[in-house]
């Protein structure tokens, strides 16, 4: 894993030097071994380096025989040893031996949408070609590696991160005003925008050409494959027994791409059927224990999932490292924000930080269960999705009966689980994508219109336009699909990226895999849903492997105690800050932001997520003097 960045720009090689070194500085957490450079007459390239494989030869910059094309990489291309053995054969000549250098190569003869297509990683790559003064940048098929840039027609500039861009003295720091109503519905800014206008990010599954006097060109490579709307892609025929056999096999033959390092390696393992799975697989791959980090939090209800943990290290007799966290919420929320350039909403961020930090000590590379819950529902909002048709078949004073009977019941009953079923239903009548929006809204529908002093839905169009646009498929597969291109890519996968390379550790997500991904994407919804199971195929995939309580213990999220934290460790500090002289104000309605926190503190409401969603915002003002 590593940081890159560059510029493109009419302007002395030496003075691109100095923007570029500047960008390299702003990152150098993503790549402490090493940096480099390559410098053509109208563009420098660069790379902040985090070494993995070849750690002898292969230090940035990687070039072509004729040293005319430059190549930088973030992440890891797994294909990498199909792709050299191709080269050789058409007569060219490598110099290293690890992955980067195939990408300067391959560009000598190609354009950027057949670059990217040849490659199979989770990656973000920029090339400049010295003799058709062209700049191709990429970006892997489900985002799982950033990249962000700014251009004004005269200069690109581009970085990993959107520190490295801000780095250029070029780019203006304007806030994009249209970023807050989207905020706080989804805890964070849809791509391609961002919180500074003007500054973008590179979609997944997409490349990006910008030759000096043109505007850049975008084009997508890759999409996802969804039955009914993809040209060519089907509903498999195909039994839950074969489906599983055929799930085993591919994730296993992911794991094994992803145990390829020069370096330490582990597993994050949280005790849920994902992670588990993950390595259970590398357990039986490696000839020595896998290295596995958990979390907890000592002093707190349904926060702790260390004793699952213990269990599924026992039984694969990992070395297995657990801490129990004590964190300093305000040194954190303030940490978190440096590493996301930008407000983010998902405050379990807190504990993936934390985790990196322990696994940083004793692997710089980390497998993990990220894309298990998207690839095979594995939330329950997509159990509730998928009844809300059947629901609205029925006759309007039965669905009446069905919610007020609902209602009555008390929303503790199964460990909370009416509670969130009343929460369903009661949006069940505005049905999809509009109840979908509801059911993962940060901040609630009366509460967001009682803060915000303009309203701006246009994320949310841009959400139901994504939905509207899967028409042809099946109800479960069109909230896959767009959970994909969305909460995916926007959300886990930038919480991935950033908690884990503050600390110069690299994730690699076995689920994600191309291959896997198609695969699962044409399986029928009922071998993933199935009455009121989740994930029907990988459980039948993993059966035989996990322990019973961890495949049938009930999903949670990797969360924190925000509620409590708001009455307790954060309170004087959210009270200070979000008091009368608080940027947010500017934004939001003060009586309404009194409000809201007054309730908290007092225990008349729980509103640990929206005050952390609306902190992190206050601090990032604050940050940019806005």
């Amino acid at each position: 894993m590593c940081g890159i960045c560059g510029i493109v720009e009419g302007l002395p090689r030496h003075e691109l030097l100095h923007d570029v070194q500047a960008q390299l500085r702003m990152q150098t957490h993503r790549g402490p071994d090493a940096d480099g450079w390559f410098a053509g007459r109208r563009a420098v390239i660069a790379q902040n380096r985090l070494s993995i494989i070849d750690l002898v030869t292969g230090n940035p910059p990687m070039t072509d025989e004729e040293r005319r094309i430059g190549a930088v990489l973030n992440g890891e291309i797994y294909n990498y040893m199909e792709l050299r053995e191709e080269l050789r054969r058409a007569g060219h000549t490598l110099s290293s031996q690890g992955d980067t250098e195939t990408l300067a190569h391959l560009a000598e003869c190609l354009d950027a949408v057949a670059i990217a297509r040849k490659l199979d990683g989770m990656f973000a790559f920029a090339i400049w070609d010295e003799r058709r003064e062209r700049l191709i940048l990429g970006r892997d098929r489900l985002g799982k590696k950033p990249l962000y840039y700014w251009c004004d027609g005269r200069a690109m500039v581009f970085a990993s991160e959107i520190k490295g861009v801000l780095a250029h003295p070029a780019v203006p720091r304007r806030l994009n005003h249209g970023a807050i109503p989207a905020y706080l519905t989804f805890g964070y800014v849809p791509s391609p925008h961002t919180f500074y206008e003007g500054v973008k990010s590179l979609a997944p599954g997409h490349v990006l050409t910008f030759v000096p006097g043109t505007d850049p060109k975008i084009e997508r490579y890759w999409t996802a494959p969804v039955p009914g709307v993809s040209d060519g892609v089907d509903t498999l025929d195909i039994r839950i027994d074969e489906a599983a056999s055929e799930v085993r096999r591919l994730l296993q033959a992911s794991v094994t791409r992803r145990l390829v390092a020069d370096v330490p390696l582990g597993a994050f393992l949280s005790g849920g059927i994902d992670s588990s799975a993950v390595v259970a697989m590398m357990a039986e791959v490696r000839g020595e224990p896998v290295k596995t980090f958990t979390i907890g939090f000592e002093d707190t209800d349904g926060f702790d999932e260390r004793p699952f943990a213990r269990s599924v290290a026992a039984r694969f007799g990992t070395e297995h490292h657990e801490e129990v966290v004590h964190p300093h919420a305000v040194e954190l929320v303030e940490q978190l924000l440096f590493h996301y350039d930008q407000p983010f909403g998902d405050s379990s961020a807190i504990p993936t930080y934390l985790l990196g930090r322990l696994a940083r000590q004793d692997v710089a590379v980390a497998l993990s269960g990220d894309g298990g819950d998207e690839l095979f529902a594995g939330y329950e909002r997509f159990l509730a999705g998928a009844h809300v048709a059947a629901v609205l078949n029925i006759p309007a004073p039965f669905r009446a009966l069905m919610k007020a009977t609902l209602a009555r019941l008390d929303p503790r009953w199964a460990g909370g689980r009416v509670g969130r079923l009343q929460r369903f239903a009661s949006h069940a009548e505005l049905g999809m994508p509009h109840a979908y929006i509801q059911w993962i809204r940060l901040v609630s529908e009366a509460w967001a219109h009682e803060l915000l002093l303009e309203r701006n839905a246009w994320a949310e169009e841009e959400f139901v336009g994504r939905w509207d646009k899967m028409a042809p498929a099946k109800t479960l597969d069109r909230m896959l699909a767009v959970n994909l291109d969305t909460y995916l890519v926007d959300d886990l996968l930038v919480k991935a990226d950033r908690m884990s390379m503050a600390h110069g550790l690299e994730v690699r997500s076995p689920f994600l895999d191309t291959a896997l991904v198609d695969f699962a994407m044409r399986l029928p919804p009922s071998l993933k849903l199935g009455g009121a199971s989740l994930k029907r195929v990988l459980k039948a995939a993993v059966r035989d492997l996990l322990p019973p309580d961890v495949l049938d213990r009930r999903k949670r999220g990797f969360g924190v105690p925000l509620d409590r934290w708001f009455r307790d460790d954060l309170k004087g500090y959210a009270l200070d800050m979000l008091g009368e002289r608080a940027r947010v104000r500017r934004h939001l309605r003060p009586t309404a932001l009194d409000r809201l926190l007054t309730e908290h503190v007092r225990g008349n409401g729980q509103h640990g997520h929206a005050l952390w969603a609306i902190l992190t915002l206050e601090l990032f003002l604050r940050k940019n003097e806005w």
